[in-house]
Parts: C-alpha cells; structure tokens; sequence
C-alpha cells in the first residue's frame, strides 16, 4: 500500500512540472569573424525590452531578431557604424548604452550633476542656519539655572 501511494506521488510530482518548451537554436553566422563583430556591436546596444540588459545578453525575442538583422546588415557588407545608425534611426537614441551629446539627449548628461550641484547647495543652506540658529539661541536665565542644576546633579 504504501509503495503505491508513493507511486501516485511521483506521478502527481511529474504531472504538476510544467513542461519546458523548447525553442530554435539562435542562428550564428557561417564566419565566426562576423559573428565576433555581430557580439561586439551587440553589447553596445540596448535590448529595448529587456531594457537593462544588451543585445548580446539577452534572450528575448525581440534581441534574436536584432542580432539576426545585424547579422545580414554586417554579411551585405555595412559597416558596424553603418548598421548602428540604421538602429538608431529604427530605435531611437535610447537603444544606445551609450548616447550621443546633442540636444536631446542632453538632459542624460548634465541631469545627475545638476541634482548633485542641487543637493550639495540644499545641504550647505541647511548646515549654515542650523549653525546660526544655534550659535545666536542664548540660553535664558531660567534655562541656564536648569542646567546647570542638572550638571551638579552628576
């Protein structure tokens, strides 16, 4: 009785995996030269779903199809900066890891130094009145008189 409990529990343990769905291999170029500058350039443009991770790096969909199109782009003869373009022209600026200066992007390379600058001056004007307000408070005599009863105390 108890081998055929632990049988139902293996099957039960079987039938409850989800069944992994395999996928097609992604393909790879006949010339591993080409295929080293497909990577290359892959890992410096941005999954636009994966968004934090590369082109390289990532499995989606989405960056298959990339490497695949930059792979016939680079095997018709375009040129990496040739094919980055065409990315960027498709995509959008944001597709790069790294983005060009220029108008729109600007916001990109001044933005975390502009609120670094913001923070360092808003704690500047806290330090300064909370060493005024502390340096002109003088005491009153009825607070001196307290505290100096709680020092003799000790």
């Amino acid at each position: 009785m108890k081998q055929l409990v632990a049988c139902l529990m293996m099957v039960a343990i079987i039938l409850a995996v989800p069944v992994a769905h395999a996928k097609e291999a992604a393909t790879m170029a006949a010339d591993p030269v080409l295929e080293k500058r497909v990577m290359a350039l892959a890992y410096e443009l941005r999954c636009l779903v994966c968004q934090n991770q590369s082109l390289g790096g990532s499995q989606s969909d989405f960056a298959i199809d990339l490497r695949n199109e930059m792979r016939e782009q680079m095997d018709q003869g375009k040129s990496d900066e040739e094919v980055t373009e065409f990315m960027v022209q498709r995509y959008g600026d944001f597709i790069l890891f790294r983005p060009p200066v220029k108008s729109t992007t600007l916001p990109l390379w001044i933005g975390p130094f502009a609120l670094l600058a913001i923070g360092a001056l808003v704690l500047f004007i806290h330090l300064k009145r909370r060493k005024r307000t502390i340096n002109t408070a003088p005491l009153s005599d009825e607070e001196r008189k307290r505290a100096e009863s709680l020092l003799d105390n000790k």
